[in-house]
């Protein structure tokens, strides 16, 4: 799926990846991933090695020691999650600081920690998912970079994303899901992320499948529904649940245990970090 076509002849830029992370994909992109090679990568960038290891220590891992070294905190996390965390502050480092976007990256993170780890716990490609979770509002910061005082508007204005996507269409003739798959497509995340991140808002609202989404792409869509639930509205996880993961032909039962497993692992996380 492309979404490169509909953005040709718009005068929006999408931020280019930044080199520590070209490198880190390269790194995760072989069969085994040297751990020793991506720490020292990471590490080379004082400033990336020292936001790494303040968002590892942060309550949302509820770590019970203090993790002193990027080596340290890929044993304790594993390398997929350490990876996210680089790729998510990588992320919010190529926009301009602002107010408004402090609750997207937040966001950011805590989703992109629960996919990954629901993904994980079904079979599913983790790394995918996680990656989705981070990049799932980020066409919204590619809006704001772009014209911070209209869409400051535009944000105040919407009481949902898809009250936001049609406002977005009417402003600027293109919606933040479709800015998010490019960025996505443009730092070299694979398409089932790109795919979701296309749809997020149509899935997690509607809880159905666009027809142009394959179904060998819907299974990490139907985690993004499954943890905007969990994050959003816990009451109803359940029914979300068994409603979407039989369309993307995921076993319910197995879901709804591994929904379960992440929310105790958070609660757990939450209750050590304070």
């Amino acid at each position: 799926m492309s979404v490169n076509a509909e953005l040709r002849t718009l005068e929006i830029d999408i931020p280019a990846q930044p080199e520590a992370l070209v490198k880190l994909s390269l790194l995760l992109a072989e069969e085994e991933v040297n751990l020793t090679a991506a720490a020292s990568l990471i590490e080379a960038d004082m400033a990336l090695a020292a936001a790494v290891l303040k968002a590892v220590n942060s309550s949302l891992y509820g770590l019970r020691g203090r993790v002193q070294s990027v080596q340290q905190a890929i044993t304790y996390l594993g390398m997929r999650e350490i990876a996210a965390i680089t790729f998510e502050i990588g992320l919010r480092a190529a926009f301009p600081p602002a107010a408004e976007l402090d609750p997207l990256w937040a966001r950011a993170a805590s989703r992109g920690l629960v996919m990954g780890r629901i993904a994980h716990k079904l079979s599913l490609d983790a790394w995918a998912a996680h990656s989705a979770g981070l990049f799932e509002e980020c066409g919204k910061a590619v809006l704001f970079r772009h014209a911070p005082d209209h869409y400051r508007a535009m944000l105040r204005a919407a009481r949902s994303d898809t009250e936001l996507l049609t406002l977005e269409h009417a402003g600027f003739g293109v919606s933040h899901d479709a800015l998010g798959a490019a960025l996505c497509e443009s730092w070299g995340l694979g398409q089932a992320a790109v795919a979701c991140v296309r749809h997020h808002v149509l899935l997690q609202f509607g809880l159905e499948f666009p027809p142009q989404m394959p179904p060998n792409r819907r299974a990490i869509g139907a985690v993004s529904v499954i943890a905007h639930a969990l994050i959003n509205e816990p009451e109803t996880v359940d029914e979300v649940t068994a409603t979407i993961a039989p369309l993307a032909e995921l076993d319910v039962t197995l879901a709804l245990r591994s929904v379960r497993q992440v929310q105790e692992q958070l609660a757990d996380a939450l209750s050590h970090g304070r």
